[in-house]
């Protein structure tokens, strides 16, 4: 069976101002983020996307756990399915989305 399922997720991670550059670069080392935005108090905005809820929530503890981040908080999830199914499909739905944002 093809996957079918893809996590869209966007956090909020907040370090020492300091140490942004160096947890910017902890950060890009997860295969599933990607940084979107950062500013010079040291808030970073990331995006993940992940087969599942647990590499989500395994990926934010591991984010939590670095060294001089003070709190990476989850401020979105989406999840999209039969993305393999049928490409159609899923335009449809993003219109469904869209029509109601």
């Amino acid at each position: 069976m093809s996957l079918n399922e893809v996590h869209i997720s966007s956090l909020v991670v907040h370090c020492k101002a300091e140490h942004l550059a160096e947890i910017k670069a902890q950060i890009e080392q997860f295969d599933n983020a990607e940084i979107y935005g950062d500013s010079e108090d040291g808030k970073i905005i990331v995006v993940l996307e992940t087969e599942n809820q647990g590499f989500v929530t395994d990926t934010i503890d591991a984010i939590n756990n670095l060294p001089n981040v003070l709190n990476a908080a989850l401020v979105y999830h989406q999840i999209e399915h039969g993305l393999d199914d049928d490409e159609n499909n899923t335009g449809s739905n993003h219109s469904q989305l869209e029509g109601e944002v």
